[in-house]
């Protein structure tokens, strides 16, 4: 599922910044990108992460800055000083010009650029996960609405797969009589005058019913459907569960389109499998 998340703070003259992003996935993957001081905390901010989430590509990245100015920007006003007056001096010394100017100022500035001192990781881990709480807050409100609207798209179509059940249901109605029917008719083109009570024919007819009832299917299938609403009420983690009864749904709709005898009720299998498919390409996007 995809989420944003973000936390900021200002500490001894630094700016720290939680950002958390993610992105579909079917298996739970985690980067961290910390400043090379404190890559050893890695584990420590995985570890909330683990405990909460199980599916995504999550990206974790703490950033610093200086909290006074431009990132990482920041110089020895002392040692600007004195290189200018030692130009200055070396200028007189050599009879050159001396006009300082902005641009020559930047320069020097530059020259003197300091780096940034952190704190120590173990100092600065209590913080940190402080953030990583904040960032985890709105970045797990966003996912929850994104799961909200999936599960009403994913209510509807299992309604649509309802539906389908009940008119495979209509359609399949009064087979095994036209069925019989059929039979009679061809056997009587071929020459073979029998009625319906003949033993032949009743058994056939039995064996034909038999094989295209899919009765049992139909009531496996609508309780596949109760579990699956249920799961979207329980709340995650609901994904594998979610996989493994839309496998389930699928198998059953196989067997059904496998034993249907007649076009009308075939039609509605294939747009119940169609539908199914949809609803797998949903659930890689769910908790």
């Amino acid at each position: 599922m995809t989420g944003f998340g973000r936390a900021q703070r200002d500490r001894d003259g630094l700016t720290l910044t939680i950002e958390l992003q993610s992105v579909n996935r079917r298996n739970l993957e985690i980067s961290v990108n910390l400043p090379r001081d404190w890559q050893l905390l890695e584990r420590e901010l995985q570890a909330p992460l683990r405990e909460q989430l199980h599916r995504g590509k999550v990206h974790l990245t703490v950033q610093v800055s200086m909290a006074c100015g431009e990132e990482g920007f920041r110089w020895d006003d002392l040692a600007l000083q004195g290189s200018l007056r030692r130009l200055e001096a070396l200028a007189r010394k050599e009879g050159v010009p001396w006009e300082p100017d902005a641009d020559m100022l930047v320069r020097l500035a530059a020259l003197h650029k300091t780096e940034m001192v952190l704190p120590a990781a173990e100092e600065i881990l209590p913080v940190l996960q402080e953030l990583l709480g904040e960032a985890m807050a709105s970045f797990v409100a966003m996912r929850s609405s994104e799961g909200t609207a999936l599960a009403e798209d994913l209510a509807d179509r299992l309604d649509c797969l309802r539906t389908a059940l009940e008119r495979i249901g209509t359609a399949a109605e009064g087979t095994a009589d036209r069925y019989r029917e059929m039979l009679l008719q061809r056997l009587r083109q071929t020459g073979l005058d029998l009625d319906l009570t003949d033993e032949r024919v009743l058994k056939e007819v039995a064996l034909f019913a038999d094989k295209c009832d899919v009765s049992e299917e139909r009531i496996r299938v609508e309780s596949h459907l109760t579990q699956f609403t249920d799961c979207l009420a329980a709340g995650s983690p609901i994904g594998r569960k979610l996989e493994f009864i839309v496998q389930e749904l699928n198998r059953e709709f196989n067997t059904i389109g496998s034993k249907v005898a007649n076009v009308e009720a075939s039609r509605h299998v294939i747009e119940a499998k169609n539908e199914i498919e949809r609803i797998r390409e949903q659930i890689q996007n769910i908790e």
